[in-house]
């Protein structure tokens, strides 16, 4: 009885009539999530909060039916998505009355995120900047040495122009932040340069290695882990597409063998 039951759910779970109607859902939870920003009539709230009740009912049971589609426990908490799709849903829960109506409405806000958990390709992405993480950190943290060499070498040199952008490391490192996103960058350096006529070296070897080298560092490390991360998918999708061709060409040579033994039978008779 389970077992068909885990069969149906199963079938449930990968149609794909059924994931498209999670996206939809999905997607009218995110506008509800937004229709409560602005000032509505009493109607419009009340038939908004029947809306969101019955969505995250919906959630809920979609993800019994995952779980019972699963081959059990360890199996359905085995893939990192289940477990995100299960804090959120249950986060989701959290009762929106009194004073923690702010703190129910800012939990569901994200369930927007299990749209990145249903479209496969959202998730290549995402699983591609966290495979990206360790290699990124490394590049973070040469940017950090060089952020805090230019802070120490700014705050001697520029302390007395502007104490305000350059009185200390901690300051000074906030002001380079600001001119590697380029934030009015022009008018510090003209600032500087009304005293130190060089100090546009200063600025412009910061930027070149901020923004231009570890920039696209990141940039790279990102992109590498995506390629290889399309390559796994292609293959498997490959193994997948394959193995009912393997089945088919065994049937087939079962028949040919059958017809052979057929031949032979009747040359000995």
């Amino acid at each position: 009885m389970l077992s068909k039951l885990q069969q149906q759910f199963q079938r449930i779970d990968k149609s794909k009539l059924f994931q498209s109607f999670v996206i939809v859902v999905i997607v009218v939870s995110a506008l509800t999530v937004g229709a409560h920003t602005y000032s509505l009539h009493p109607t419009a709230e009340l038939i908004l909060n029947w809306m969101d009740i019955a969505i995250t009912a919906f959630f809920l049971i979609e993800l019994v039916i995952r779980f019972i589609a699963s081959k059990g426990i360890k199996d359905f908490f085995s893939k990192g998505w289940n477990i995100f799709d299960t804090i959120i849903v249950l986060g989701s829960l959290y009762p929106a009355a009194g004073s923690s109506m702010l703190l129910a409405r800012l939990l569901r806000i994200f369930r927007v995120l299990r749209l990145v958990s249903m479209i496969p390709e959202l998730r290549l992405l995402v699983n591609s900047l966290l495979k990206a993480i360790p290699q990124m950190g490394y590049i973070a943290l040469l940017m950090f040495v060089i952020f805090y060499i230019y802070a120490a070498m700014g705050s001697m040199m520029f302390g007395h122009i502007n104490p305000v952008l350059w009185d200390d490391v901690s300051i000074s490192m906030l002001t380079l932040f600001r001119i590697a996103t380029f934030e009015d960058w022009t008018d510090i350096m003209y600032e500087t340069m009304a005293v130190y006529r060089l100090s546009w070296i200063y600025y412009l070897t910061f930027i070149f290695l901020t923004a231009f080298v570890f920039l696209n560092m990141m940039v790279g490390a990102i992109l590498e882990v995506m390629s290889q991360e399309h390559k796994k998918a292609r293959e498997e999708l490959a193994d997948d597409n394959s193995l009912p061709a393997t089945q088919g060409q065994v049937k087939a040579l079962q028949a040919q063998l059958a017809d052979l033994k057929l031949l032979l039978r009747e040359k000995e008779y």
